[in-house]
């Protein structure tokens, strides 16, 4: 049975370590850095490639996201040399202002070398002669670990965390070889997520070009016109009160990003705000930047008691039948443009896509029946996606759930 220590981030193992983020760091000369001023890297210095600049959206408050490696900004090679917060390989990134919590790595894996850290980001370059990289990732993007960083904040009206708050967080060290098969088990987790969620981009993409094939590459110009609405229905969906008494509830969000993903996630929460209920052989369409559209189907295993978050068009076929032809369609490149062209007249960063928006995007077919075909054609594909869903989800929660048991040493692996 182990021996206990208490220590300021609760009880550990009494042969585990716990060292400072400033005990932990490379020992070459800035290896813990803050972003640059915020006038040294505003929008005048963006050009429209080089060095790419990491910023909020980059990171993530989900652990299984170690970082999205799109939506960049850019800045020349001189800027970024004139700068010097580069950010490589095993690097860690912090959210320094806003969003505080939010951790990224850079695993190697990424679609660049080198990155710049914004001005609102710090970044941490770990002596991996004492701790592996990952290791550290896991812990600072713990559960444990963004409510003590929350706890940490500096700023009065925007949340703030410095250098400072930085070099003093704490960290759990069990011996070596204990902690490099903590880090197998929580990486060989990961791994199995990813190929899950790799498979089902592999999927989509299959029915995608299957689509483009029958319905836009042999489209026939005598084919009939049609409009969504003549194949589905926007659903008034039931409002779920923000007083209801608190309850179990799997929540389809809007994430942050989606890094290639499907990123549907199903949790439990309590109901603190006003949700829609959705039901089986639904197709949640984003209202948010008709630009760049998230569209996801809900399958036919979807649990009675979910709910989504308002910010979604939810939409149903007339037809099960067609509920694979409605995804795709509202998927493809000619309904992202109906929605763009339909939310033009609007502006800001947030456009909204309404209910009329989508039911009036075109589309052509020379019968019903092909798109009924196309359907049959692709139900297999997204029943495969579907499970992969659900695997997924649930190699997640047992991840999450091992996860701080791991790192505690509430659960300890054989040595």
């Amino acid at each position: 049975m182990s021996e206990w220590k208490e220590t300021e981030i609760g009880r550990i193992p009494i042969d585990w370590d716990l060292k400072t983020v400033d005990e932990i760091k490379s020992p070459e000369k800035k290896s813990i850095i803050s972003g640059p001023f915020g006038s040294n890297i505003s929008a005048k210095y963006f050009v429209e490639a080089g060095v790419p600049v990491i910023r909020g959206n980059n990171l993530s408050l989900d652990i299984n996201r170690k970082f999205n490696d799109s939506g960049f900004v850019f800045i020349t090679d001189e800027k970024a040399n004139e700068l010097g917060t580069w950010a490589e390989k095993n690097d860690i990134i912090f959210t320094a202002v806003g969003t505080i919590g939010q951790v990224g790595i850079l695993t190697g894996k990424e679609s660049f070398q080198k990155y710049i850290i914004s001005n609102k980001q710090l970044r941490l370059r770990i002596n991996k002669e004492i701790i592996e990289p990952l290791y550290a990732y896991y812990w600072f993007a713990s559960p444990t670990m963004a409510d003590i960083i929350l706890q940490r904040n500096t700023g009065s009206s925007v949340p703030l965390i410095n250098l400072s708050v930085l070099k003093s967080l704490l960290i759990p060290l069990p011996p070596q070889n204990e902690r490099v098969k903590i880090l197998s088990i929580l990486k060989s987790l990961d791994d199995k997520i990813d190929l899950l969620h790799r498979q089902n981009a592999t999927l989509e993409a299959m029915a995608k070009t299957l689509f483009r094939q029958w319905f836009v590459e042999e489209a026939k110009e005598d084919w009939e016109e049609f409009k969504v609405s003549r194949i589905a229905e926007h659903l008034k969906v039931n409002v779920i009160p923000s007083k209801q008494p608190l309850a179990f509830y799997h929540h389809y969000s809007l994430p942050a990003f989606d890094a290639g993903q499907n990123p549907i996630r199903e949790t439990g929460i309590e109901i603190l705000s006003h949700k829609y209920r959705v039901f089986s052989e639904s197709i949640l369409v984003s209202k948010l930047n008709p630009r760049s559209p998230r569209i996801w189907a809900i399958g036919t295993d979807l649990k009675d008691n979910s709910i989504c978050s308002t910010e979604f068009q939810v939409f149903k076929p007339k037809d099960n039948l067609l509920f694979g032809y409605l995804f795709f369609l509202l998927k493809s490149d000619d309904a992202k443009n109906a929605l763009e062209m339909a939310a033009s007249g609007t502006s800001g960063s947030h456009q909204r896509v309404r209910p009329e928006d989508i039911s009036n995007i075109p589309f052509a077919l020379p019968n019903i029946d092909l798109a009924i075909e196309f359907s049959k054609k692709v139900q297999p594909l997204l029943n495969k996606i579907n499970k992969n869903q659900t695997q997924a989800r649930t190699l997640t929660a047992l991840r999450d759930t091992l996860l701080p048991k791991l790192m505690s040493g509430e659960v300890r692996v054989e040595m």
